[in-house]
């Protein structure tokens, strides 16, 4: 009978519905209404099928903006960073072996959503440099910047080395101004949890104002927990490196997957996407936008959203559920946000100046899609505020297909915004309609 259990869900995939926006108001924002876990016999398992973007398409702006495709037919982008000369570097990558991964038809149902959902590609494990030279919104110049990487991710440039977060530590080479690609063997900074399961393997990377430290954004290697407590050293938080010496240590704790990281630019203040637990219904666990605070627990595994307590993790940890902090702002269940960028909004519309555009990769664990879009959030004295507004939607064609999944996002040098596409593989630019 367990066995059935554990097979059933990726037996019973659904069909998803055209919006890209299901969750109800109070799922989102800063004091978003929770309702009652609901565990159930088969978890729902909705996945859009990935079809890709057909000739012509492309996602519907906001009103008062544009989008073009600044590169088109990358593979697998997901995560962008700008140079100081406005070059664009784009990791195309994609999850990396996994050895120790359980064996048996489940793991081989959970393949097959994957693929399905066009998330099982084998990693370029590259980095691309785009350029658009004329800035006509078009990248006229793609150069691989380099190679032979093990699933890269996150990216900084500090004091001419640019270090990149791979799905098992951080390295580096020498960067020059201008550049189109490295011949520079990297040179490896610190290890980082990764290991033959490595389940959330993303590593996001941001550098300090004052070029000391490196934030590297590490995920759980669980839903919650059910892998052991041993597994999830060093995991499921956010990680301070020490650029000169590579010495590591955990900045706060409890944060079941963050991706996305950035510094607020009113407050200097660490701000991070976070995507929560499955599996306890619908409308929980919001994914979540928040500060980090250093020395701070944000729950994970044993709660959610400050001190609610998550019954299925054993044993259970009453003495860190009372000291878990509750995120600052709700962004919706099962969304996926990834992408996180702060934007002054100059040139733009009125509603879009000042705050956090954030990816949403897409849901698969509601029976209503959610996600699947770039939203913003507006900032104000260093707090978000209101609800999330819909940037680029369209990701989700009539048939409930996927032409493609936000994942990564930028601002680059003219004050537009960068969006990485994995199942498009498209970067997006989005600007306002007349601006450059």
């Amino acid at each position: 009978m367990t066995m059935i259990r554990c097979l059933l869900p990726w037996l019973l995939l659904g069909c998803l519905s055209c919006s890209s926006h299901a969750q109800a108001p109070s799922e989102t924002g800063p004091q978003p209404a929770l309702p009652a876990p609901s565990q159930r016999w088969i978890p729902t398992v909705n996945v859009a099928p990935a079809v890709g973007w057909p000739e012509g398409t492309a996602p519907t702006p906001a009103p008062g903006l544009r989008v073009t495709a600044f590169a088109r037919g990358l593979d697998h982008p997901r995560w962008l960073y700008v140079l100081p000369n406005g070059d664009v570097l784009v990791a195309e990558t994609n999850a990396p072996p996994k050895p120790a991964e359980k064996k048996g038809l489940r793991t081989w149902f959970m393949k097959r959503t994957m693929k399905k959902a066009g998330a099982a590609v084998p990693s370029a494990n590259r980095i691309t440099l785009l350029r658009d030279a004329d800035r006509d919104g078009v990248a006229e110049v793609r150069d691989v910047f380099l190679a032979n990487l093990m699933s890269p991710f996150g990216m900084s440039l500090v004091d001419g080395r640019l270090y990149i977060a791979n799905a098992d530590a951080i390295v580096s080479v020498p960067y020059r101004d201008g550049q189109t690609r490295s011949d520079a063997m990297p040179v490896k900074l610190v290890d980082l949890p990764g290991g033959p399961l490595n389940h959330h393997w993303t590593k996001s990377l941001l550098a300090s104002a004052d070029g000391r430290f490196l934030y590297v954004g590490v995920g759980s290697n669980s839903n919650v927990g059910e892998n052991g407590m041993g597994m999830e050293v060093d995991r499921a938080a956010v990680l301070q490196v020490e650029i000169a010496t590579g010495a590591r240590r955990v900045f706060a704790g409890g944060l079941r997957n963050p991706v996305g990281l950035a510094w607020e630019p009113q407050t200097g203040a660490l701000w991070t996407v976070v995507n929560e637990r499955d599996e306890l219904g619908d409308a929980l666990v919001p994914d979540y936008l928040t500060s980090v605070r250093e020395g701070a627990f944000y729950g994970w595994p044993y709660s959610y959203y400050g001190q609610h307590v998550d019954t299925r993790v054993e044993p259970p940890r009453p003495d860190l559920v009372a000291r878990a902090t509750a995120p600052d702002y709700a962004l919706g269940a099962h969304v996926a946000a990834l992408g996180l960028a702060f934007h002054d909004g100059a040139g733009w519309p009125a509603a879009l100046q000042g705050g956090a555009f954030i990816g949403e990769h897409g849901s698969w664990n509601r029976r209503d899609p959610a996600g699947y879009t770039l939203v913003f959030v507006r900032f104000a004295g260093g707090r978000p505020q209101g609800m999330p507004v819909d940037v680029l939607t369209g990701f989700l064609d009539a048939d409930g297909n996927a032409r493609g999944r936000p994942v990564g996002v930028a601002v680059d040098a003219r004050n537009g915004v960068l969006l990485a596409d994995d199942v498009g593989n498209v970067v997006w630019r989005v600007a306002p309609t007349g601006g450059p």
